[in-house]
């Protein structure tokens, strides 16, 4: 069973949520401390305001006692704010004179007033915390008392409520809002994944005419990018793989109707006697032929198989080209082909495998007869650098283009170019010795050779003295 998996676009709608929420909270407790602690100082600013404008009042009036004139007291009676007057004798009384309770102002900020000092309290008084500000009256005849103020702190601070729950409703609509614009983004970002997975299905299901418009940002796009390059790649390599397949049916045909030709004929007894040796011999060439070409095909899909075996040894190139020069020379000799061989006289010696090696020789020599026409050569040459060990097979043949250059040991590249201007091959050699090449660590490159055909070329590292 598969594993039931959230959708990209819950999960980044739960994170970009769960971010929003945790940004409303902290921005919730910083507001909440800001807001608290500046209707605080609004509240006892306010506070300190109107005691220097009760104070003010009452050294101006001329009644000769020492009060608060009643105009003050009206204003701030629905202000929620208390006035007491400190006389010059210390008794505390209201804005008309009656006596206040006891505790109302304390001995301390008595003598404060008394010895012209401001005062800013907070004090409790009934039960309740009580915001204090007092100003002594310099001048008149409350000259050595003073005017109190007292404001319940919660009276003071009621702005706070208000503005925190205003706080409130708007920090939930930012969270609402956050929560909706990532739900947005992550459709947004899940959309095009979402038709990236669909296309990758249609792919698997053998579609190739897949394209994607690349939407979203910039990584989200370049996955359509790819899909529509796998596409593309997978179109082409399976339009070379129906080609290469129906290329090699062609070549595996005509050995097999020799092959089922000649042995009809001899089961049906048509072949006289005299003619069983060459149907013999024409039936052996085209049973090695057709095993040369299953064996070639075999090799060259293990290449890239882990298994391919590769028996790394010390060889002597120069010994291994002069053995093979042995069989191509006659091979050469009896189709009119000149061969020619340019070795050193010291070994040239390579950690390689030696039967990978003859097979990439012969796989070449094989390649060079082909094209060759009677009268031309081909020819085998060793050299060797410091650091390099070159292998090299030329012909006289027609030679290759830069082009064919370029892709001649692309599978089945020349023998789609040539089929039916020249001879040509099954399409496998070249593409198996550019293989092999590469699994013995080396490289194989085309060009043109000097006796006019083409040269085709085998780099391999030299063996480094221990």
């Amino acid at each position: 069973m598969h594993e039931r998996r959230t959708g990209l676009a819950t999960r980044v709608a739960l994170v970009t949520t769960l971010a929003a929420a945790v940004a409303v909270l902290i921005a919730g407790l910083l507001s909440g401390l800001l807001v608290r602690a500046a209707t605080q100082s609004t509240g006892r600013n306010t506070l300190k305001q109107y005691a220097n404008l009760a104070v003010a009042a009452a050294e101006s009036a001329k009644t000769g006692r020492t009060e608060v004139p009643a105009r003050i007291s009206t204003l701030l009676r629905p202000l929620n704010i208390r006035v007491l007057v400190v006389q010059p004798d210390g008794r505390v009384t209201g804005p008309a004179g009656a006596v206040a309770a006891t505790g109302t102002v304390k001995s301390g900020e008595i003598a404060a007033l008394a010895a012209g000092r401001n005062v800013s309290d907070t004090s409790k008084i009934g039960g309740g915390n009580y915001y204090v500000e007092g100003r002594p009256i310099t001048s008149g005849p409350g000259a050595g008392g003073g005017i109190v103020l007292l404001q319940k702190v919660t009276v003071a601070r009621a702005a706070e409520r208000s503005i925190g729950l205003r706080l409130l409703v708007a920090l939930a609509a930012g969270l609402v809002v956050a929560a909706l614009t990532g739900l947005l983004l992550a459709r947004r970002l899940a959309r095009p994944l979402q038709h990236a997975a669909g296309a990758a299905r249609r792919l698997s299901t053998g579609a190739r005419d897949v394209r994607l418009v690349p939407e979203g940002p910039a990584e989200v796009a370049a996955v359509a990018d790819a899909l529509n390059a796998l596409s593309s790649a997978l179109a082409t390599s399976e339009g070379r793989q129906r080609e290469f397949l129906l290329s090699i049916s062609h070549e595996l045909r005509t050995p097999l109707t020799a092959v089922k030709g000649y042995a009809e004929a001899l089961s049906d007894g048509v072949v006289p006697p005299a003619a069983v040796e060459a149907t013999g011999q024409i039936l052996l060439a085209e049973s090695s032929r057709l095993e040369r070409l299953v064996s070639d095909l075999l090799d060259l899909a293990r290449l890239g198989a882990q298994d391919f075996r590769i028996d790394v040894a010390s060889v002597d190139l120069v010994t291994l080209v002069n053995q093979a020069a042995l069989v191509w020379s006659d091979r050469c000799a009896r189709e009119g082909v000149l061969f020619g061989l340019e070795v050193p006289s010291t070994p040239v010696i390579v950690q390689s495998d030696p039967t990978r090696l003859r097979q990439i020789v012969d796989g070449l020599a094989e390649n060079a007869l082909r094209v060759t026409p009677a009268g031309r050569p081909i020819v085998f040459a060793v050299s060797a650098s410091p650091y390099e060990a070159v292998l090299q097979v030329r012909d006289g043949g027609p030679g290759l283009t830069p082009d064919d250059c370029r892709v001649a040991f692309d599978r089945s590249a020349l023998y789609d170019r040539y089929r039916g201007v020249r001879r040509v091959g099954t399409g496998v050699g070249l593409a198996l010795v550019a293989g092999l090449a590469g699994r013995l660590g080396g490289r194989a490159a085309a060009g043109r050779s000097p006796e006019g055909g083409a040269a085709f070329t085998i780099s391999l590292p030299r063996a480094i003295p221990g």
